[in-house]
């Protein structure tokens, strides 16, 4: 039986280990890192241990195997990181300095992205200014529990205000840009947007969300 229901603490470790199963493209980076908790370091334990109320995950019979997380407003939520999330893990992550960006290790590149995480564009979060995260393994792919996470993230979201989410997607990720788009996602216009690996997506929050 498969269960959508608000994050619970003792799921903090299932969210790094999905994080890292999921972290290459939505395929497993595990071979990619030394530190197993790197990627969810940025992009699931903060969410999740910051605002929990935002937070979802679908159980099945062997566990946590996916999640949801995010954010109603990005603008303070990037300050709230700046004071309650990052210092700790400067001080744990030594920043190395290589000149050349290209010859870092995967954890290397990682921990730059906390000594100096990007900014979501000031044109992406004007007119979407929630944002969120959602990541599964592969056993529950194309049973629609990425549908019903992001249901229940959006009726979550509703109670907070927010009237639009962007999601921030890897291009060479083509299962997510087409389950963004089935979620009722637009690219956005990529002329006011830096250039580089992400794709970014909008839509309205009270918008009828398709099915996976």
């Amino acid at each position: 039986m498969l269960t959508v229901r608000p994050f619970h603490a003792d799921d903090l470790d299932s969210l790094y280990r999905i994080s890292l199963a999921t972290g290459l493209a939505g395929d497993d980076a595990s071979h990619l890192y030394a530190d197993p908790k790197l990627i969810g370091h940025i992009y699931s334990a903060p969410y999740a241990l910051l605002a929990p109320d935002l937070a979802f995950v679908v159980e099945d019979q062997d566990g946590v195997a996916g999640f949801v997380v995010g954010t109603a407003d990005t603008v303070a939520w990037e300050d709230r990181l700046e004071r309650l999330w990052w210092p700790s893990l400067r001080e744990q992550y030594a920043l190395l300095p290589l000149s050349d960006p290209a010859s870092r290790s995967h954890d290397q590149r990682r921990i730059a992205m906390i000594h100096r995480p990007a900014l979501a564009p000031a044109a992406v979060v004007s007119r979407y200014p929630a944002h969120l995260h959602l990541n599964l393994l592969p056993r529950l792919r194309g049973r629609g529990m990425g549908a019903r996470l992001f249901h229940h993230w959006l009726a979550a979201l509703g109670r907070h205000g927010a009237k639009a989410a962007h999601v921030a997607v890897n291009r060479a990720n083509s299962r997510a840009l087409q389950f963004w788009n089935r979620m009722g996602f637009c690219d956005l216009p990529r002329e006011s947007l830096p250039e580089g690996r992400t794709i970014w997506m909008g839509r309205p929050s009270a918008v009828s969300a398709g099915k996976e």
